[in-house]
């Protein structure tokens, strides 16, 4: 089952950036960054199966598939990947960025609401959003075990948004790991993991 990750952010801002203290001096980008990381590896190697897509208010939507980056160049660890990601979401061009070794991520001309319009028009019927509220992942699993691609909503730094009337008129099922709250790295770990006993 092919996985693709949609996460939405209003809070990065890198004008203060600083290696020093990238939690607060980026609007969390060190959240984006270990998301990346547990999304696009997978022992010792990319998990192909994995794609992410990020929606970020102040400098667009970007989709990173590992099919188009390069394993042995790619930041493994979250400073490295947190800088990279900085000096790649602060240029005008990021395919002329040759240096980046985040050369290969994709920039979409597409705002989150027009990707969900889209995937509607296409007729995707397995678009999730994670909620603590939401039915058990396991059970839709064995629910919907024929599904060959799924698209998860995960993260909460866009709170607001996901609770607003414009948001919640597309209906999107939700699905639950549990009570439990957990960080958005740690959820995607989890879900890879769940989904990886049906391949």
């Amino acid at each position: 089952m092919k996985t693709t990750f949609l996460m939405k952010s209003d809070s990065v801002d890198l004008e203060q950036y600083t290696i020093k203290d990238i939690p607060g001096s980026s609007g969390r980008l060190d959240v984006l960054a270990r998301s990346i990381l547990s999304a696009l590896l997978c022992e010792g190697q990319f998990d192909i199966n994995s794609k992410l897509i990020i929606f970020l208010a102040r400098y667009g939507t970007f989709k990173l598939d590992p099919r188009f980056l390069d394993y042995s160049k790619f930041p493994k660890n979250e400073i490295l990947l947190s800088d990279s990601l900085c000096k790649l979401l602060k240029s005008e061009d990021i395919h002329n960025i040759h240096s980046n070794p985040l050369n290969g991520i994709k920039k979409l001309d597409l705002s989150f609401i027009s990707f969900i319009k889209k995937l509607r028009i296409k007729g995707s019927p397995f678009l999730f959003i994670l909620k603590e509220s939401g039915i058990l992942f396991s059970q839709m699993l064995k629910e919907q075990r024929l599904m060959d691609e799924i698209y998860l909503i995960i993260g909460n730094q866009s709170e607001d948004f996901i609770n607003s009337e414009e948001f919640l008129h597309f209906n999107i099922p939700e699905i639950s790991l549990g009570s439990k709250s957990l960080l958005a790295s740690t959820t995607i770990r989890l879900l890879k993991l769940k989904m990886a006993l049906l391949r």
